[in-house]
């Protein structure tokens, strides 16, 4: 059967947490990111617990989203209905063949750069246009989503390799 790896999108999620505390950090962008964005140290300060516990769950929907861009048996899985002990004999010999073909950290890294530059860089230019924000501002959020997106997406194809999780071969 083939099966969401929910550790891989629990570790994945965490992945935007990590690059963003330094990413954002005063000694890297984060000075340069506030005066661009409006913000002070002093309207930062707060409650924070509620932004980082939503930014995670959001996390967790990107992750479990990117599995679909990055691991193409899904697409496999798509074409019989998502139900596979009704799949013809000619699914189960090509997950045979190619069950664990592209699952590696690079491929999935490669497809979900892609996805940041052609999906999610355009969603923060056209707001940061609208908003009337800085090419500076646009291009740290940018960078910033296209680190954390890329490690997200080799994290979620690559841990194939690492726990030997497979996809089913046979009915």
């Amino acid at each position: 059967m083939m099966q969401i790896n929910f550790w891989a999108i629990i570790v994945a999620a965490l992945i935007p947490l990590i690059i963003g505390f330094i990413w954002y950090h005063p000694k890297l962008f984060g000075t340069i990111w506030m005066q661009e964005s409006g913000l002070s140290e002093d309207k930062m300060k707060g409650q924070m617990i509620g932004v980082f516990i939503f930014s995670v769950i959001l996390s967790l929907f990107m992750a479990f989203f990117l599995q679909f861009v990055t691991i193409h048996q899904f697409g496999a899985l798509g074409m019989i209905g998502g139900d596979e002990m009704n799949a013809n004999e000619s699914y189960y010999a090509f997950m045979k063949d190619y069950g664990a073909a592209y699952r590696s950290f690079g491929h999935g890294a490669l497809h979900s750069f892609m996805t940041s530059f052609m999906f999610v860089f355009p969603i923060i230019a056209i707001n940061a246009m609208f908003e009337r924000k800085s090419w500076k501002y646009m291009m740290i959020n940018a960078g910033y989503w296209a680190i954390s997106i890329t490690i997200m997406g080799g994290i979620i194809c690559g841990w194939y390799a690492v726990d030997g999780f497979h996809w089913v071969t046979q009915k």
